[in-house]
């Protein structure tokens, strides 16, 4: 049942980060300018996340029932289901989750493109109490969960900006590659900056140590194969940063480059997954 809850966490993150972040910088490096092609390919590809987080999302509800409950069977109970949603903050803060979920798959149907970015920056909000940002009360849970909800808008926007970058390397038509890597670059430096005092925050509270101990077992463990994977992701920024320039001239090492650091992101959240499911060892005192 926990590799099951872990798997369907990733996912889960993963398609709401994705959206969030492309849908948050198709107008930043692109402009208003239509693009026909990335613009269906990108529409398409957000249906089919949005579809997938709804079906994500209530598969995580079943598990978390069934969890609750001792028993697969309780999933399935509506009246136990019924109970976790009303009785239990996880439940409270869920139902919302799953409708702006449903409103966004519905959305996504009509040519309503204007509340696209509203409903996924919604979606990934109610992200934010899941997890160890519920673990605290009163003022210091609210700033906590608000502290997360900065950290997943960075994450979010960094990886869906990659995956962005991606379509875009991937068109047939030449496109001027050089100012919109130098765009993504130059708001690139400030979500690291974001991602980086909002983590340390978060290790911070949770666990009352600048890092947990120890070192090489359980939380700290795999939240250090998660910075090595985000230094992977910056080592691979900061060479194509240094780069630039002609940069079309070696699209094909460019395309791997950041295909790669969009991997890296992607097995980051999925060590975040994870974590949300082991305690941060809080430090007494």
């Amino acid at each position: 049942m926990v590799t099951l809850l872990v798997l369907c966490r990733f996912v889960h993150f993963t398609v709401v980060l994705l959206m969030f972040g492309a849908c948050a910088f198709r107008p930043w490096l692109l402009g208003a300018a239509p693009q026909p092609g990335l613009d269906r390919q990108l529409t398409r590809l957000t249906r089919g996340l949005a579809a997938v987080g709804l079906f994500t999302g209530v598969a995580w509800l079943l598990l978390i029932t069934a969890s609750m409950a001792g028993s697969w069977d309780a999933a399935l109970q509506p009246t136990t289901v019924q109970l976790v949603l009303g009785k239990t903050f996880f439940g409270q803060v869920w139902v919302w989750h799953l409708l702006l979920n449903l409103l966004l798959v519905i959305v996504l149907v009509k040519p309503w493109q204007a509340l696209h970015l509203p409903l996924i920056a919604l979606l990934l909000a109610t992200l934010a109490p899941v997890g160890h940002g519920a673990m605290l009360d009163g003022l210091s849970g609210q700033l906590l969960i608000l502290n997360q909800a900065v950290h997943l808008v960075c994450v979010g926007a960094w990886l869906g900006g990659l995956l962005l970058l991606v379509l875009i390397l991937r068109q047939p038509q030449g496109v001027a590659l050089e100012p919109i890597l130098r765009r993504f670059s130059g708001v690139g430096y400030g979500l690291v900056a974001g991602l980086l005092v909002t983590g340390l925050i978060n290790v911070r509270v949770l666990t009352g140590q600048l890092w947990p101990t120890p070192l090489f077992s359980g939380f700290a463990l795999i939240l250090l194969i998660k910075v090595m994977l985000v230094g992977g992701m910056l080592a691979l920024a900061l060479l194509n940063r240094l780069r630039i320039e002609r940069c079309e001239q070696r699209l094909g090492s460019l395309k791997a480059s950041v295909m790669t650091e969009w991997l890296l992101g992607v097995a980051a959240v999925a060590a975040v997954s994870l974590l949300g499911t082991l305690p941060p060892m809080v430090m007494a005192g």
